[in-house]
């Protein structure tokens, strides 16, 4: 008999699977064979959580980008530092685990953005969804630093948010075509200058 925790971990095991081997190869060049021969699953099982492929990437990116906020949304709220400091953490950290992303299969939003918007609405649509919430937090997060004195900014919170998101989506991106972690550290740079730090300190 079939219980709903089986159900959850066999549907949770399929996406981790998926991640790992999509995130390391991208979406299109991945076949159904590939994902369910190595997570042992066969294709008939698959169908009982997936509709298709289409369906099935875009549980895979509902997943990464809930899990990714979350993990955001603790980096955002460490206890005893400024709003500039837990900031900063977060692009360091963004530094940090996109040089080595792709054996992972982590950077699903980055790996796939280009990739799937052309091919699937709802799988971009998830992506638009995904990438604005990440955005609001980190306008959120520049406002507590504003506000706990710790940040001087010009113009609004959000426009900051969305430029620096764009900035940093760009480096990750020419990071990948360079294999260099060069972007990554420019990025880092104009982030401090966006944000007035070399200024303050």
């Amino acid at each position: 008999m079939t219980t709903a925790a089986h159900t959850i971990d066999a549907r949770r095991h399929i996406l981790e699977t998926g991640q790992r081997i999509i995130g390391g190869k991208g979406f299109s060049a991945v076949g159904l064979n590939e994902i369910l021969a190595a997570a042992g699953v066969p294709k008939g099982s698959f169908y009982h959580y997936f509709s298709s492929k289409d369906a099935f990437g875009e549980a895979l990116l509902e997943t990464y980008f809930r899990n990714y906020l979350a993990a955001l949304d603790t980096l955002l709220s460490k206890p005893g530092l400024t709003g500039a400091e837990r900031l900063m953490g977060y692009w360091e950290h963004w530094l940090s685990t996109q040089a080595s992303c792709d054996p992972q299969g982590k950077c699903l939003a980055v790996k796939l953005g280009a990739e799937v918007s052309d091919l699937s609405e709802a799988m971009r649509a998830v992506l638009e969804r995904g990438t604005a919430q990440l955005v609001r937090r980190v306008a959120r997060a520049i406002e507590e630093g504003v506000a706990d004195g710790s940040l001087s900014i010009e113009g609004d919170a959000m426009t900051l948010a969305q430029t620096l998101y764009q900035l940093w989506l760009g480096a990750s991106l020419l990071g990948k075509i360079t294999r260099d972690i060069q972007p990554l550290e420019t990025a880092l740079a104009a982030t401090r200058r966006l944000l007035n730090l070399d200024r303050a300190g």
